[in-house]
């Protein structure tokens, strides 16, 4: 599975309900699991962002979906990046030649 880090802010809707939030991230476990995927690790964040999570998807096709679903509520906004282990890396550094 790949591994992606999204990078998430209240909205002000998500802010005014944010007693609604622990709710909001079970759902959002679910929906991963219905995509094939799975949050490997959650935090609330101090900072340029609110929240930040570890989530492993079948692939990128999987990831916009569970992405797509969970901003379509209107609470959060997200940036997402697409995150290589250490061994990924070397791979991808050895292959260059």
């Amino acid at each position: 599975m790949a591994t992606y880090i999204l990078l998430a802010n209240w909205t002000e809707q998500g802010i005014r309900a944010v007693t609604e939030s622990p709710g909001r991230l079970d759902a959002f476990k679910a929906v991963c699991e219905k995509h094939g995927g799975r949050v490997a690790s959650f935090f609330m964040t101090m900072g340029t962002y609110d929240m930040m999570a570890i989530v492993e998807a079948p692939d990128d096709a999987a990831l916009s979906r569970i992405v797509l679903t969970a901003a379509s509520g209107g609470n959060i906004r997200t940036n997402t990046l697409r995150a290589f282990s250490e061994g990924e890396y070397r791979k991808i550094v050895g292959s260059l030649g």
